[in-house]
């Protein structure tokens, strides 16, 4: 397969699919592309980054509370 046509959002993939069926598919490179604004992912991200950020404080302290580091 082509590289410039490679996406990561899974429209590869499905190019297999089509190439294995009867053709008779739509194609998946039709249309927009399938993308997320920059501001838009880093406000959806922010909530995730935070919460990872309090396990990995708990984490620590539940290992310094449990082996006594």
């Amino acid at each position: 397969m082509d590289s410039d046509k490679s996406e990561a959002c899974g429209r590869c993939s499905m190019t297999a699919v089509v190439d294995a069926s009867d053709g008779e598919a739509e194609n998946p490179f039709d249309g927009e592309r399938i993308e997320v604004d920059a501001d838009e992912m880093r406000t959806v991200a922010k909530p995730a980054i935070v919460l990872g950020r309090v396990k990995d404080r708990l984490d620590e302290f539940a290992t310094r509370l449990t082996y006594g580091r």
